[in-house]
């Protein structure tokens, strides 16, 4: 089961869980599960940063994932 964690201020797109748990082979299958749970987060989770077991990624959209896998989504923070 991957381990899903969102930073404090996604609390408002997750329902106000700030952890879930999915079955999702891939990051894109991932993001489709959390659109089902939460219809419309997936257009602003895929927009996020991500770290999947401490590794940071600015597209991770086909990264596999394994079943003790943790992803974290973050803010991107854009340079400037």
């Amino acid at each position: 089961m991957v381990r899903v964690v969102f930073a404090d201020h996604l609390l408002a797109h997750t329902g106000g869980e700030r952890e879930v748990g999915s079955a999702a082979g891939n990051f894109r299958d991932l993001l489709i599960d959390l659109d089902a749970r939460w219809p419309g987060s997936r257009a602003v989770l895929g927009r996020c940063a991500v770290a999947i077991d401490g590794q940071i990624y600015q597209d991770a959209f086909l990264e596999p994932l394994g079943p003790q896998t943790e992803v974290f989504f973050m803010q991107r923070i854009e340079g400037g």
